[in-house]
């Protein structure tokens, strides 16, 4: 008697898979503190430049180019490298800590949502509606209670990042279910050149410069772990998950991201959160999980009970 494999996206997620997906939402997590260590001495587009670059080559030698058409692979590449990254590594040099726009990021996935219904025509369901709300209330209050401690220019930038997240989803979506893995890497040539260009009308060609020649061990490492760990190894490892035991498994663990970035963050920078930093986290979080599992517990909508004797 034969037996047949289980279907892709079909698998349990199992004690290996399981172990796998926290790997990786830890070296996500990380990456927020690497940001953080990689800009402090460096122009921070011009790190966003190399960790793409780093990510790209060699492994487009070795990955089939996704099957796209060519404003997919470019939106895709400017989303992510210029929109999201670009602005998220200026953020966290501009002041804003590692933990926070760990979270803040995570505001992709009301985004996302709200793009979806512009566009797509997807609604909104109830519960998602009361996650959209209860995260913005989170942001407005941290950006109104923190204290100051908070720049209002950060949290600007890494909301719009959020939002060029937001727009690659919405690019997946419209590539038909191509190799995410692939796309990912053959776009991450797309964002050296603009960053790059970017950083020498931001931080000046002298401080490009500079950083190229003469950035020390500790800039390299924080490039490789960006561009190797964090996205070749990191997306692959993933995708292949989602691939295996379906993105209903698979992606709702991605929600531990902002909590490892919050705890390393905490380690290592020794960031605390005043009250009103704490305050808004908690419904920026609450926000997160009612958007993500709403559906499980959000009470059915009331049905009319039909009238006897009506059409």
């Amino acid at each position: 008697m034969t037996v047949s494999a289980p279907a892709p996206g079909t698998q349990p997620l199992g004690t290996r898979g399981l172990l796998l997906a926290l790997l990786i939402t830890l070296i996500w997590g990380l990456n927020f503190v690497v940001i953080k260590w990689s800009v402090a001495d460096a122009p921070p587009l011009l790190v966003a430049a190399l960790r793409f670059a780093v990510a790209a080559v060699p492994a487009v030698f070795f990955v089939r180019p996704p099957a796209v058409p060519a404003r997919i692979l470019w939106g895709y590449g400017v989303a992510v490298g210029v929109v999201q990254f670009g602005l998220l590594y200026l953020a966290i040099a501009l002041g804003l800590n590692a933990g926070l726009a760990s979270l803040l990021m995570q505001i992709q996935a009301f985004f996302t949502a709200l793009l979806a219904a512009a566009f797509l025509g997807e609604r909104i369901q109830p519960w998602q509606a009361a996650g959209i709300t209860l995260a913005f209330a989170g942001m407005a209050v941290i950006g109104l209670l923190s204290g100051g401690q908070v720049s209002v220019l950060g949290l600007g930038l890494t909301l719009v990042a959020a939002l060029g997240w937001a727009v690659s989803n919405l690019l997946v979506r419209a590539s038909g279910g191509a190799n995410v893995f692939s796309l990912v890497i053959w776009s991450s040539l797309i964002a050296p050149i603009p960053l790059t260009l970017l950083s020498g009308v931001v931080s000046g060609w002298d401080a490009v410069a500079h950083t190229l020649l003469h950035g020390g061990w500790e800039l390299w490492a924080a490039v490789l772990y960006m561009g190797l760990a964090n996205t070749v190894l990191g997306f692959g490892v993933w995708s292949l998950l989602i691939q295996r035991h379906g993105a209903g498994r698979v992606a709702p663990l991605s929600l531990l991201v902002p909590v490892f970035g919050l705890i390393s963050s905490a380690i290592v920078y020794h960031e605390v959160f005043p009250p009103g930093k704490v305050v808004g986290a908690v419904l920026i979080a609450v926000g997160l999980l009612l958007h993500v599992f709403g559906r499980r517990v959000w009470p059915p909508a009331r049905r009319t009970a039909p009238v006897p004797g009506a059409d």
